[in-house]
């Protein structure tokens, strides 16, 4: 049992934290298998609840893969994966609205209210928040590439006192198109906007590490230049890439600090956030 001192230093140690958020905005990203793994999940939302009560603006951007493949397997539809994307026809558009905006958003919301906080779902569609038009290069259906943010949706449910839940579907230019956005794409666009003081991109790794076998070599603190080299080196690799090529466009675009996070660590978004220590790897200019 943690004793009372113990308590009371762990509080000591976050407030000049919570002193230098508060009124700041943090963008989430987190979905996958780690939404799949209840505990675990709940674990993250009383993070995002707390972190709202302290005054500390959380937006919580999803996606839910794995939840999209179990609803086309109950279809009998086969996914489809070119390169690690998902080909995107009519028909599993249908199906990835109805997954996001419909079912994880909502549990998501309710999740938040059932742990005291107030939460308002909002798709990329919803105020034409998200324009994109159609991904180029490789043919990935109705996969889209964003050109535009409008934020001002996301802003207002914050001024209200609720935390955004943004499920990644945007519109289009195109009569009654929609577009499958990539989460961590999304987020990454969606924090700069915002001019938000951080993103938060939950994973199932550790972070970034110079050997993705031993976790005792994880890299907390990466700088731009030195992320180049350390791709020239083949330490960033697979689909370690792409996250933190969002993390590189959010920093460019403004954002003071990227984070790699295991969602998997009960409360590591606190840790971040609120501790002296920190966890996973954050992104620098």
């Amino acid at each position: 049992m943690m004793a009372n001192i113990d308590k009371a230093r762990i509080l000591s140690e976050a407030l000049p934290y919570i002193q230098e958020y508060h009124g700041k905005t943090v963008v989430v990203k987190y979905g996958g298998a780690a939404i799949a793994a209840d505990d675990l999940c709940r674990s993250v939302i009383s993070d995002i609840v707390l972190l709202s009560l302290v005054g500390i603006k959380v937006v919580l951007v999803h996606g839910g893969g794995p939840e999209i493949n179990e609803m086309l397997n109950k279809i009998g539809k086969e996914s489809i994966f070119i390169d690690g994307l998902r080909y995107t026809d009519n028909e599993t558009m249908d199906i990835v609205q109805m997954v996001l905006s419909g079912k994880i958003s909502k549990q998501l919301v309710q999740m938040i209210g059932e742990q005291g906080g107030k939460a308002f779902s909002l798709s990329g569609i919803d105020g034409r928040m998200m324009v994109a038009k159609k991904l180029s290069g490789k043919d990935l259906g109705l996969v889209g590439q964003l050109t535009s943010i409008d934020p001002e949706p996301v802003k207002m449910v914050l001024e209200k006192g609720y935390i955004p839940v943004v499920s990644t579907i945007a519109c289009s230019e195109e009569l009654g198109v929609a577009y499958n956005i990539n989460a961590d794409i999304a987020a990454a666009s969606l924090a700069a906007a915002l001019g938000a003081e951080k993103l938060i991109l939950m994973t199932d790794v550790r972070g970034l590490m110079r050997n993705p076998k031993d976790e005792s070599t994880l890299l907390s603190v990466v700088t731009l230049p030195e992320i180049a080299q350390l791709i020239k080196e083949g330490i960033i690799s697979g689909g370690m890439i792409p996250k933190i090529d969002c993390c590189i466009e959010a920093v460019r675009q403004g954002v003071p600090r990227a984070h790699i996070l295991d969602g998997r660590v009960p409360h590591s978004i606190l840790v971040e956030i609120l501790s002296d220590q920190g966890i996973g790897t954050m992104i620098l200019r």
